[in-house]
C-alpha cells in the first residue's frame, strides 16, 4: 500500500513539474529544477522496470510510453503496465489456498489413467502435476447449450436442494432472470437451507441493493468480491472474479460461460442471439469445484467453512467409466499464467485437430506459436470468433492475429448468427475444455477463472456436434479476403493490438 501511495505521489509531482515548466512564470532556475525532478522520477521508474526482467519488447514498449507521453504515459503504466506483477495483492489467499489444496491432495487416491489414449495421456501427464486438483474418473459431465437450456436445468436443480446452495457469479443482474433465481434462493433459505452467494463487485453493479437486502433478510449470506471502493489505490479493482459456479448439496455443480441476465437468454434486442456453452457436473468433480467456491467464500467472508464441508460425504461414484475430468482454477490466487499453460499444452498434444471457439481471441506468444506450428504441421486448426464483439479494442486486436495463422494454414471462422460467448477448445475430438477463461491476457493473468478439462468423455461428442453446427452459422475468412482489407481496418487492428496486454 505504501508503494502505491508513493506511485501516486510521483504522478502528482510530475503534474506539478509540467505546470511549472509550461504554465508558470517562475525563473529559469525553478523551471530547470522541475525538469530535473521530472527526469529523475522517470529514470527511477525505468530502472525499476528494467529490474523486473520482462521481455525486451515489453520493457522497451513501456519505456517509450513513459518517455513519449508526459504524465499520461506514467499513469497508464501504473494501471496497465504493472498489472501482471500484482500477485502480491492476493499473497495471503494464494498461500492459504495452496496449503488447503495440498492437504486435500494428500487424501486423494491415485487414479488409474492407463485407459487414456496417446494425446490424452500427453496432456494428463502435464495436468496431474501442474495443478493441485485431481484428475477424477468418477464423474459425469452434461453439456448445456445456450441460456434457455442452462437456466432451465439450474432452476430445476435449485428447487431440489435439501442441504445447501452455494453460488458465485461475475455478472448477476436484477432483471427478470435474476429475480426468478433470487426468489428460488429466498424460498430455499426460508426452508432452513444454507445459501451462500458471492458476486463480483464490478461485474454485478446492476444487482440492486434492495435485492441484496431482501436476500439477507431471508437468511442468505451475500458477499461482494473485491468491493470497488477499497480497490483504487492498490489496483484490486483490476482483478475481477470471472468465475460462474453453482453447487447444490455437494451433488450437482454448474460451470461455464453463462452469467445471470436476460441477455444470456437472447432477450436483449441490442445484442440478439447469444451463443454459449455451460456444463452440469455430477460425481467427484463436483467436490473439486465446490472447494474452489469454498476457498473464495473464506476469502470474502472471513468464515472458515472448508473443514465443515470436507467432512460431508463425497458424491456417489459413477457406475461406469466415462473418461476423466479435471477442474482447474486460475487467477491471482494460483500459479501465474497457469490457464495459458494448460491451453498451450492441450494444443501441443494435438495430433489431428484443434478447434477453438472464443469471444475474445488475444493469445499470448506461446499459444500463437503452438497454433502456428500445429497448422504448419498439417494439423487442422479452426478458430471461431464472433463477427461483432462487445468490445471495440478486443474485436480489432483479435483480427490483428489472423494473418500469421492464415499464412500457416489455420482456418478462421466469423460467427454471424449472434454473439458467440462460449469458451471451448476441442483437441482431436477426444480432449476438451469448457469454462470461464477466455483466450486473452485478462483471463490468463488478472481474472479469477475456473475451467473443466475433459479426457475422452462421452460429452465431448456433444461439443463436437455443437461446434459443427456453429460452423454452419459462420463465414470462413479466406486469406485473400483478409489481406484485401483496407488501410483503415489495418490501422485500427494495429492500434488495438497495442493494448493486448490488458484486454
Amino acid at each position: 500500500m505504501l508503494k502505491r501511495r508513493l506511485d501516486f505521489l510521483f504522478v502528482f509531482i510530475l503534474i506539478v513539474c509540467l505546470y511549472i515548466v509550461f504554465l508558470s512564470d517562475y525563473s529559469k532556475l525553478v523551471k530547470g529544477s522541475a525538469i530535473l525532478f521530472y527526469a529523475v522520477i522517470i529514470l527511477v521508474s525505468i530502472y525499476s522496470l528494467i529490474l523486473e526482467n520482462r521481455s525486451a519488447q515489453n520493457t522497451l514498449l513501456w519505456i517509450y510510453v513513459m518517455i513519449l507521453f508526459p504524465v499520461a504515459g506514467y499513469f497508464f503504466y501504473l494501471f496497465s503496465g504493472q498489472l501482471y506483477l500484482k500477485g502480491y495483492l492476493y499473497k495471503n489467499k494464494r498461500t492459504r489456498d495452496r496449503d488447503q489444496w495440498e492437504k486435500l491432495m494428500r487424501n486423494e487416491e491415485s487414479r488409474d489413467l492407463s485407459f487414456l489414449i496417446e494425446n490424452q495421456m500427453c496432456f494428463a501427464s502435464y495436468a496431474k502435476n501442474a495443478s493441485l486438483t485431481p484428475i477424477t474418473t468418477r464423474s459425469r459431465a452434461k453439456i448445456l447449450k445456450n441460456g434457455p437450456e442452462t437456466f432451465s436445468e439450474i432452476k430445476t436443480e435449485l428447487r431440489k436442494a435439501e442441504k445447501f446452495i452455494h453460488l458465485e457469479y461475475y455478472i448477476f443482474r436484477s432483471d427478470r432472470l435474476g429475480k426468478e433465481i433470487i426468489d428460488i434462493l429466498i424460498d430455499k433459505a426460508k426452508q432452513g437451507i444454507e445459501v451462500l452467494f458471492i458476486f463480483d463487485a464490478a461485474g454485478s453493479m446492476n444487482l440492486a441493493g434492495k435485492d441484496i437486502k431482501e436476500m439477507q433478510d431471508a437468511g442468505i449470506k451475500v458477499f461482494p468480491f473485491s468491493p470497488l471502493k477499497y480497490g483504487f489505490f492498490n489496483q484490486k479493482f483490476n482483478f475481477r472474479n470471472h468465475r460462474k459456479i453453482v453447487i447444490i448439496d455437494g451433488e450437482v455443480g454448474f460451470v461455464g460461460g453463462l452469467n445471470v441476465g436476460v441477455e444470456y437468454l437472447g432477450e436483449d434486442d441490442s445484442i440478439g442471439f447469444w451463443r454459449d456453452t455451460h456444463m452440469m457436473l455430477t460425481g467427484e468433480a463436483v467436490y473439486t469445484l465446490h472447494n474452489v467456491f469454498l476457498l473464495d467464500w473464506e476469502y470474502v467472508s472471513g468464515e472458515r467453512v472448508l473443514e465443515k464441508h470436507l467432512a460431508v460425504k463425497k458424491p456417489e461414484e459413477a457406475d461406469e467409466l466415462d473418461g476423466a475430468i479435471q477442474v482447474v482454477a486460475s487467477g491471482p490466487d494460483t500459479q501465474q499464467g497457469i490457464m495459458s499453460d494448460f491451453y498451450y499444452t492441450m494444443m501441443s498434444c494435438a495430433t489431428k485437430s484443434i478447434w477453438i471457439a472464443t469471444p475474445y481471441f488475444v493469445p499470448d506468444e506461446a499459444i500463437r506459436t503452438a497454433l502456428r506450428v500445429a497448422a504448419a504441421k498439417g494439423i487442422e486448426v479452426k478458430i471461431m470468433v464472433p463477427e461483432i464483439n462487445d468490445s471495440y479494442f478486443t474485436q480489432y486486436a483479435s483480427r490483428s492475429y489472423f494473418g500469421e495463422l492464415l499464412r500457416n494454414g489455420a482456418e478462421i471462422y466469423s460467427y454471424k448468427k449472434g454473439f458467440l460467448h462460449q469458451k471451448v477448445i476441442i483437441v482431436d475430438g477426444n480432449l476438451a475444455t469448457i469454462g470461464t477463461a477466455n483466450m486473452d491476457m485478462r483471463s490468463f493473468h488478472l481474472n479469477f477463472e475456473v475451467n473443466v478439462f475433459l479426457f475422452g468423455t462421452s460429452s465431448i461428442r456433444d461439443l463436437v456436434a455443437h461446434n459443427e453446427e456453429d460452423m454452419e452459422e459462420s463465414e470462413k475468412i479466406s486469406p485473400v479476403q483478409y489481406y484485401k482489407r483496407g488501410l483503415w481496418e489495418r490501422t485500427k487492428e494495429s492500434f488495438a493490438r497495442l493494448f493486448s496486454g490488458v484486454l
